[in-house]
């Protein structure tokens, strides 16, 4: 699944873009009720650099065209 992220302000990374795109790795579930995601483990597609983001930071997502596909 390929996800659109607000970039968040990290210390000592500069802020040259409001979003960026990625690809989800891993989905990772709350305490309380594991069936929630609230985190997601994320390659930049650009940079190929893995991040840990918080849900809340995912402005859209892109669905997967090879799961839409019926045989």
């Amino acid at each position: 699944m390929t996800v659109i992220v607000r970039n968040d302000e990290r210390p000592g990374e500069t802020q040259d873009k409001e979003w960026w795109m990625g690809e989800v790795i891993h989905c990772g579930g709350a305490a309380r009720d594991p069936s929630i995601y609230n985190l997601f483990q994320v390659a930049d597609v650009d940079s190929g650099v893995i991040r840990w983001v918080n849900a809340d930071l995912v402005t859209h997502i892109l669905p997967d065209k090879r799961c839409d596909q019926t045989e």
